[in-house]
């Protein structure tokens, strides 16, 4: 049986596209519940304990609540019996997802070679592996020196180089920072794509885009486009929904941590796990993984000139502000709504796409660790979740041909909040921006009015 078994593995090896050594979700499916009474709860909840479903919507048994939506996975094998049991309990539900695979397969594009080029016309509207945004971020740099800086920020568990773009227009005036962050969840491809489209608008627009010119006056962009480098790449090479980073726990019996349950702000409190199992184990301690301290390091010796952390995560379209573990509002509170509410604004001028603003812990459920709320506690005044499309049909599974429009409507948002900011910490440029406005208009309308006159 072994020798058959390692037959199996070699044939699989060397005959590409025959068969394949990913975990496969054929017929797994993703129901949409919003159970309506107590009773519905208490059932719901323990049927994902018991069969271990994949719970998308919310994380974790505990936060499911009558009312509010709930995504999981049913694996193939449990759909009838999970069925079964719904419909005995006379709890509704609706299928989101009715062949996960096929939506896997979609939004995996097909065979690539392993020494595929990065040329200008590098494909945004494609997902990439991280090889390629590996060599993206070469090339960029490569072709934007004037601009772009390629940074290394650490390793990772399984020794992989942690690199960030700086994107700083040369100036003689002292400048400040927007840290932005993709990729701490593997299965959330969207996030990186954002990240690097991102780069790309700022890249080309900056010298005709009047709100990109004068903000890149006064900060500097700091990019990471996928900090779970390890998770990422297991998502495209096994595992298409997992979530977490590679590391081994429990002498190996089981694999990684949530980095966004690892951050040092009331660490482990709420919305967290201490299985390691479980998609939001927040590790051993806070800033157990490399990948997270890699982060804490870098931003403390930079928090004084940081002036606003965003981190791009998927699905449900929110813009969300601290705190995730208190209902206690930050001091600067109504302000972060206010302009998260002006970017939501904008984002929906785009497409029309709805998104909820609001703290963590009340609109959405309650967590601890995020990097998001640790920000704000070393004295980041703005900092922002965004996730990104959509609110279930496709959840983690966006489809390609979504990509440039979710990248389209989040750019607005972002540039937003990123000018709000400017405005606010350097009202000066504002105001020498609003003279030559009203100065080059008085000596038009001095020309007009000689003219009349003679």
């Amino acid at each position: 049986m072994k020798i058959f078994l390692g037959i199996i593995f070699s044939l699989g090896m060397l005959i590409p596209g025959k068969l394949s050594l990913k975990l496969p979700y054929d017929r797994d499916q993703v129901l949409h519940i919003v159970p309506e009474t107590f009773q519905q709860v208490q059932h719901l909840q323990h049927l994902c304990r018991n069969l271990l479903l994949d719970l998308w919507k919310p994380l974790l048994p505990q936060d499911i609540c009558a009312g509010e939506d709930l995504h999981i996975r049913v694996p193939a094998p449990l759909v009838k019996e999970v069925k079964d049991s719904l419909d005995q309990h006379m709890i509704s539900y609706k299928v989101l997802i009715p062949d996960v695979q096929e939506l896997v397969d979609q939004s995996t594009p097909g065979e690539r070679s392993n020494h595929r080029q990065v040329p200008d016309g590098y494909v945004y509207t494609e997902y990439h592996p991280m090889e390629e945004i590996y060599q993206w971020m070469v090339q960029i740099q490569t072709n934007n020196s004037e601009l772009v800086t390629q940074h290394y920020l650490g390793k990772t568990v399984e020794n992989r180089e942690i690199y960030y773009l700086q994107i700083s227009q040369p100036s003689d005036k002292t400048k400040k920072i927007v840290w932005m962050d993709c990729g701490i969840h593997a299965r959330e491809w969207i996030s990186p794509a954002f990240c690097q489209w991102f780069v790309k608008e700022i890249l080309q627009n900056y010298k005709s885009d009047p709100q990109i010119s004068r903000f890149l006056q006064n900060l500097d962009l700091y990019v990471l486009p996928v900090l779970n480098i390890d998770g990422y790449m297991y998502s495209w090479e096994k595992d298409r929904l997992w979530r977490k980073n590679r590391s081994p726990q429990m002498n190996g019996t089981c694999y990684g941590t949530d980095l966004n349950r690892n951050f040092n702000s009331s660490w482990g409190t709420v919305g967290v796990s201490y299985n390691c199992s479980s998609e939001v184990f927040c590790g051993t301690g806070p800033e157990s993984e490399p990948e997270t301290r890699a982060v804490v390091q870098f931003i403390e010796q930079k928090k004084s000139d940081i002036l606003c952390y965003l981190t791009i995560h998927s699905y449900g379209q929110y813009i969300l502000t601290p705190y995730g573990s208190t209902t206690e509002p930050p001091s600067n509170s109504e302000e972060l709504i206010l302009v998260a509410e002006q970017a939501a604004s904008a984002l929906m001028g785009k497409y029309g796409t709805d998104y909820q603003v609001g703290p963590t812990s009340l609109i959405l459920y309650s967590n601890s660790g995020s990097s998001r709320d640790w920000a704000h506690m070393i004295g980041i005044p703005f900092s922002y979740t965004f996730e990104l499309r959509d609110k279930g049909t496709y959840g983690f599974l966006l489809p390609s041909d979504q990509i440039q429009p979710t990248c389209e409507e989040t750019m607005l948002a972002v540039k937003t909040i990123i000018g709000y900011v400017d405005q606010k910490y350097f009202p000066d440029g504002a105001a020498m921006l609003t003279s030559g406005i009203s100065l080059c208009l008085s000596l038009c309308l001095s020309v007009v009015l000689t003219w009349t006159a003679s």
